[in-house]
């Protein structure tokens, strides 16, 4: 099934569209948020699933998915 419930057909001419795994972050990764800037992971909630917490220096977020706007470094 894709993203608005309507199924790929093998007939159709058309390349059915892949989704991306979704992202995992572990203890120690770094990374980037489009508001919050650079910080490194200390914390996961549900094996990655559920939340990581982030300390960006100044503060600590958690940070629930999709992580859209989170990228590992």
């Amino acid at each position: 099934m894709t993203a608005y419930g309507a199924r790929h057909l093998p007939t159709s001419p058309f390349k059915a569209r892949v989704e991306a795994p979704p992202k995992r972050f572990a203890i120690g990764d770094r990374v980037t948020h489009d508001t919050h800037g650079l910080g490194r992971v200390i914390g996961v909630e549900g094996g990655g699933d559920t939340a990581a917490l982030v300390d960006f220096g100044s503060r600590q977020e958690r940070i629930t998915p999709p992580y859209a706007s989170m990228h590992k470094l």
